[in-house]
């Protein structure tokens, strides 16, 4: 049986945007107006949310051309400049994502997260939502010198849990979240609540597909009473 897997994970790390929440609205805002100051035309919203969990150096890239690759720390500087007026408000957590988080910590599973996304963001949603306090570790893209899927980040936040490899979990959206658990060769559960489908992850070793948070309480032999 599958639950037999996971008996021995005493941890669960998770990406941020688009597996605990949705800044998609946040995130269109910023990239829009970063291209808008740079002379670009804005791009339609399901264009900029394929490029969420992707650095915003790749975001640009993907958006803009390498033509343009000398515009990149000025679109950098506009993108954080607009996220720190509209980023917080407009990230809303996923309906699942409080009741998860509060059952997990209840039953002593260590909590982390890893993101490209600065973490006083993160700490500043949580703490709007009073779930900070349910994470031991938060390692967010200022606190790297190499994004995922440099494993570094997942790493270092498995270490500050005082836990191996073995016995943690990495749930994320995106096909970067799954090519950073394979190269810190850790659990990967891909969560389809994002732009990536089942099949983009055709060439990554996903452990479990999960169509929302909920659904790994069952794998965990966790039974809500």
């Amino acid at each position: 049986m599958i639950q037999n897997r996971f008996n021995d994970i005493r941890g669960i790390i998770f990406d941020f945007d688009f597996t605990l929440a949705d800044s998609s609205k946040g995130v269109v805002k910023c990239v829009n107006y970063a291209l808008k100051k740079l002379n670009f035309s804005e791009f339609a919203d399901e264009e900029i949310k394929k490029t969420i969990g992707l650095t915003l150096d790749q975001t640009f890239v993907k958006l803009a051309g390498e033509p343009h690759l000398d515009k990149i720390e000025k679109f950098k500087y506009y993108f954080i400049e607009k996220a720190d007026e509209v980023m917080t408000n407009n990230t809303i957590l996923f309906t699942e994502t409080p009741s998860v988080i509060k059952f997990l910590h209840s039953k002593s599973i260590k909590l982390g997260i890893v993101s490209t996304k600065f973490r006083y963001r993160i700490v500043n949603t949580l703490s709007r939502e009073a779930l900070l306090d349910y994470f031991e570790v938060i390692i967010g893209g200022e606190d790297v010198q190499t994004l995922k899927p440099n494993p570094i980040g997942l790493l270092e936040a498995i270490k500050k849990l005082n836990l191996s490899v073995s016995q943690i979990i990495y749930i994320g959206d995106s096909v970067t979240d799954a090519e950073t658990a394979r190269r810190a060769g850790v659990s990967f559960m891909a969560v389809l609540s994002g732009v990536t489908f089942r099949n983009d992850f055709k060439n990554y070793p996903v452990t479990k597909f999960l169509n929302d948070l909920s659904e790994i309480l069952k794998l965990l032999c966790i039974n809500k009473k």
